[in-house]
């Protein structure tokens, strides 16, 4: 502000009025969300749930990636060929995801 309130413009003054309410308007909004638990706990339920996701994805990614190398090893190896066969190998890999993925939320929802 200025300094001698005789000197002041009334225009200049209603504008840093203004202003001013509006940046308390903002402080006050900001508090509010700051206290509104509902909406946060559910945000950040959300990204939890995102994080969650983006691991199962990968590790999906993954198995998948193994399991083609795996193959790709067992065609290409000399063993006979009963025991080449890929089945009972994505079997195992399901089962590990499956197991993955079950201990990742179950370890979630105990938090």
């Amino acid at each position: 502000m200025s300094d001698s309130p005789a000197s002041a413009d009334p225009q200049q003054l209603r504008a840093e009025i203004e202003q001013t309410r509006a940046e308390l308007g903002d402080t006050v909004q900001q508090l509010a969300a700051k206290a509104d638990v509902r909406t946060r706990a559910k945000q950040a339920l959300g990204d939890a749930t995102d994080q969650v996701k983006q691991k199962l994805t990968d590790a999906k990614d993954q198995a998948a990636q193994a399991a083609t190398t795996a193959k790709q090893q067992l065609a290409n190896s000399d063993l006979p060929a009963p025991i080449r066969r890929p089945l009972p190998l994505a079997a195992i890999g399901a089962a590990a995801v499956a197991a993955i993925i079950l201990l990742i939320v179950v370890t979630r929802r105990r938090r």
